[in-house]
């Protein structure tokens, strides 16, 4: 059996000149499929750092806060920012863990220039359903690198992102930058 150099060689009807980008992993992304409002396994910020930090994308453990990368990420290297404790809002966040909270805020920003050289960032939280939070039940803020240019049309015209690098590629390359001796 041959292998087909061209991918929609192997689909039925006519070949149409597409490339095609497969995200499967955004199936239940796409469905609406969310995550328990519940601690525990139905919530995929209390359940990360049960796993190795491999399993659950973790590129830094903290005390009382910890940074995952996002696993539908807008670019290569974003990253949230996850008390381990399953609250909601920030205002909920003890004080240690809102300095926490911003030391790894920084840790990340200073692993990503390591990384990857962004040219800005999007920073920012999704309190509520309301107001966006995928998982509204677990305070988590988004740290989303931004380079010249890295916005085109297939976000606009058919809601895909095209990523140039892999999740886990990017977690190791953020670990590796992560400046030492900032918990």
């Amino acid at each position: 059996m041959s292998v087909p150099t061209e991918p929609s060689e192997s689909f039925p009807g006519s070949a149409d000149g597409f490339e095609r980008l497969w995200t499967p992993h955004r199936l239940a992304y796409v469905r609406g499929e969310r995550p328990s409002k519940d601690a525990g396994d139905g919530c995929p910020f209390c359940a990360a750092p049960e796993k190795s930090d491999e399993d659950g994308l973790i590129v830094h453990r903290g005390e009382r806060c910890y940074v995952v990368m996002n696993l539908f990420p807008y670019n290569p290297g974003h990253v949230l920012i996850c008390p381990y404790r399953h609250v909601p809002l920030y205002v909920d966040l003890t004080d240690e863990e809102t300095a926490e909270f911003t030391a790894l805020t920084k840790g990340a920003i200073a692993a990503l220039v390591a990384a990857s050289a962004p040219h800005g960032y999007n920073i920012g939280m999704n309190q509520g359903e309301v107001a966006g939070a995928g998982v509204a039940a677990h305070l988590h803020q988004h740290i989303v690198p931004r380079w010249g240019g890295d916005a085109n049309f297939l976000p606009i015209i058919a809601q895909t992102k095209a990523l140039p690098s892999l999740i886990e590629d990017m977690r190791r390359a953020l670990v590796a930058a992560w400046p030492q001796g900032s918990d």
